[in-house]
């Protein structure tokens, strides 16, 4: 979870890839838990280079396996029972998920790689003093990294450098300062009570707006408050005694401490209990609620709006779209009842919270034993070098991003994903086309916005300028909050402005890729443009089955069941025809209902509803790349019927796509995942969408009625 975030996380709602790294300020292909202050659905997810530190260099074998390594496969797992395990059977059977890591696969091993790379530029540049004018990123990623990987001084002045910020808290009088503190919080980054930001219009897609949500929580989302299950009411304890350690860190005595403590789950549950679920939440309709202030205010009688954005230096805040309307009033009760001094506990929670990762050893590990190793089964911390390049991508991202590519993504890479996304664009175009269940007047309009579709492809092509955020290698956590300031304040700046088309919502090095629906955009930043996604000099078949399928998994969310929502220009607007769209949404139940059926964990089943957009994405993905492989098969007839290691082009790709989602994960990781992630777990991105496709049927031969082979009136089948 990153240490500091801006006020507003994600206001706009972007489909990603993979859930295996924190949340972007886009929804990407897959990724880690969302700010928890920010309840927006997750969204959600990566070089070679030497081994550095104390590690040994990997064999040969091991660093360069062939591309389809056969001892991956489990040959006692047939390819008709559970594709997923014949793929990476053998892989899972030899691996052991590390210490560090809840979950292991091949998004963690790409991730390695990537740090390895960022952690030789962060080492080189924390080593050598440069003239800031002569190269400004090479200077501010060396101070950043530099004061993280400061041991001495982090662990001398433990919570020092914030003794102002708690200065202020304490000194709350009365409501008028309770809100004016709230909203120094939000400058800083610290996400208390709502969430407040800028974000596209979702009905003028050219222009940004401000954006009030629903937030304020220290858990992972709203159903960890209001449960009654055992399992919920245990964690809820874990939780409490979690906050009171922290406090007891900065201070508080243990009876203290552990009543505020109460006091804070309390607060925090009633604010739950007033927000959407996830499932609400995937409704863009719903979330759109545009408003003057004056309306705004009438839900919050009892703090003044005006003062707020005084507050927060925003001059012309302009209409406000209030994404959940009711969760405001149900704030305002809260803001104008809970004792001034459960307020000063809650704001020292989540100062200290938003904080941890930048202080003193003492919260380090504290924060690591509730967020990691209670919530996720993680059983040992990440080695500080790793977590500080992952602080500096949060705070810097651009500024590192930039050394990176310099390095470590050569031209033909773009060249080449740029190919293969032109490619799989005509293959989602025959489709269209061609479908049974859609009329003509909206294949017309899906035929426009997948024409209209913009691509960005490994890096900004104008990067964000960093001249304005003071980096230095004084205390970590200031550089952290100045970080976070920097980024709040340009988030507020763009209110009222024109939408800037170069902007991105990942980093360079990140090992994701997400689509945008208010700007009909996808992304694929360089990390994820390798191994074992992308190979450069390897056949057709691997890599529309890798980076194809990830290619086709975003255009996809285009028309999934949020994003189909969008026009082609970005705008939430309904261009289906009643028809088309209940045939859609036949087809899109259906797909809840096959995967509402998979159960990973005795009596926990995947959520259907919350995964569909994912799952659709998860199926199109693949059933387009295979298209666009067939048509590049056609244009190179000799390869057609090539075999390489005794295996056809078809086979080679429907391993490539099984071998991208090798994993293993932790069982409490995969709990939280169930409540939390839109993405289904792993085994299920493998063998739900295939057992919908006759293609990979035939190219098996696989039986009848076999577990992998969905019986006709069941399959599901959209794009």
């Amino acid at each position: 979870m990153k240490s500091f975030v801006p006020i507003l996380v994600a206001v706009f709602c972007t489909c990603n890839l993979s859930p295996q790294t924190e949340s972007p300020k886009s929804k990407p292909f897959g990724s880690a838990t969302a700010a928890p202050n920010a309840q927006k659905p997750p969204p959600p997810v990566t070089i070679a280079s030497p081994q550095s530190g104390n590690q040994k260099a990997k064999p040969e074998t091991e660093k360069n396996p062939p591309p389809l390594d056969a001892s991956n496969r489990d040959t006692s797992a047939k390819p008709q029972d559970d594709f997923f395990m014949y793929a990476n059977g053998g892989w899972i059977k030899r691996t052991q998920i590390p210490p560090e890591y809840s979950r292991w696969g091949s998004f963690n091993e790409l991730i390695e790689n990537n740090n390895d790379a960022l952690h030789d530029i962060a080492e080189k540049a924390e080593g050598t003093r440069v003239d800031p004018r002569l190269a400004p990123e090479t200077e501010k990623v060396s101070n950043y990294y530099a004061s993280g990987m400061d041991e001495k001084t982090i662990e001398a002045m433990r919570t020092k450098p914030l003794d102002e910020e708690f200065k202020r808290i304490d000194a709350i009088k009365d409501r008028n300062d309770l809100l004016k503190e709230i909203a120094h919080l939000h400058s800083t980054g610290v996400g208390v009570l709502f969430g407040f930001g800028s974000g596209q219009d979702d009905k003028d897609s050219t222009h940004e707006i401000a954006q009030a949500i629903q937030g304020g929580l220290g858990m992972p989302d709203r159903d960890y408050y209001t449960k009654t299950n055992e399992a919920s009411k245990k964690l809820r304890d874990q939780y409490v005694e979690h906050v009171a350690k922290m406090l007891t860190l900065l201070g508080e005595p243990a009876g203290t401490a552990g009543e505020q403590a109460k006091q804070i789950l309390a607060l925090e549950t009633k604010l739950a209990e007033a927000s959407r679920t996830r499932v609400q939440l995937r409704d863009p309709q719903k979330n759109y609620n545009k408003m003057p202030v004056r309306q705004l205010q009438d839900l919050t009688p009892d703090w003044n709006w005006n003062d707020y954005f005084n507050d927060i230096d925003l001059l012309e805040p302009g209409s406000i779209n209030v994404h959940q309307p009711e969760f405001f009033k149900a704030a305002n009760e809260v803001f104008k009842s809970a004792p001034l001094d459960d307020w000063k506990a809650y704001l020292r929670w989540h100062l200290v919270n938003a904080a941890a990762e930048e202080l003193s050893r003492d919260f380090v590990d504290e924060d690591f034993n509730f967020k990691e190793r209670t919530l996720r089964g993680t059983e040992k911390i990440k080695p500080r070098w790793k977590r500080v390049i992952a602080s500096t991508d949060d705070a810097i991202g651009e500024a590192l991003g930039k050394l990176y590519v310099a390095f470590y993504f050569p031209p033909e890479a773009k060249a080449r994903a740029l190919e293969l996304v032109s490619n799989l664009k005509e293959a989602l175009a025959d489709r269209i086309k061609t479908l049974d269940w859609m009329d003509e007047p909206t294949k017309q309009e899906a035929l426009k916005k997948l024409a209209a579709m913009g691509v960005k492809i490994g890096y900004p092509d104008k990067w964000l300028d960093y001249s304005l955020l003071p980096v230095d290698r004084g205390p970590f956590v200031l550089n952290a909050m100045r970080a976070a300031k920097f980024e709040t304040t340009r988030d507020l700046s763009k209110i009222g402005k024109r939408v800037d088309p170069t902007e991105w919502g990942m980093t360079p090095p990140t090992v994701n890729a997400y689509y945008n629906p208010n700007r009909n955009e996808i992304v694929f930043p360089a990390g994820i443009l390798q191994q074992p996604f992308f190979y450069a000099n390897a056949d057709d078949a691997l890599n529309y089955g890798g980076i194809g399928a990830v290619i086709g998994h975003e255009m996809t969310h285009g028309f999934d069941d949020q994003g189909r929502q969008f026009d082609a220009n970005g705008n939430l607007r309904d261009w289906w025809t009643p028809e088309s769209a209940a045939k859609f949404k036949e087809r899109s139940q259906a797909i809840v209902k096959q995967y509402s059926e998979y159960e990973p964990l005795t009596g926990l089943h995947v959520n259907g509803e919350l995964t569909q957009g994912e799952n659709i994405a998860d199926l199109g993905g693949v059933k387009l790349a295979y298209a666009a492989l067939q048509k590049a098969l056609d244009n190179h007839s000799e390869e057609r019927d090539k075999k390489i290691d005794g295996l056809t082009p078809e086979q080679r790709f429907f391993l490539s796509f099984a071998t991208i989602w090798k994993s293993k994960q932790r069982d409490e990781d995969l709990k939280l995942r169930l409540n939390t992630d839109p993405h289904s777990p792993a085994r299920y991105r493998v063998d739900g969408p295939l057992s919908n496709l006759a293609e990979f049927q035939k190219a098996f031969s696989l039986p009848d009625n076999c577990p992998m082979v969905r019986p006709p009136d069941k399959r599901v089948n959209i794009w």
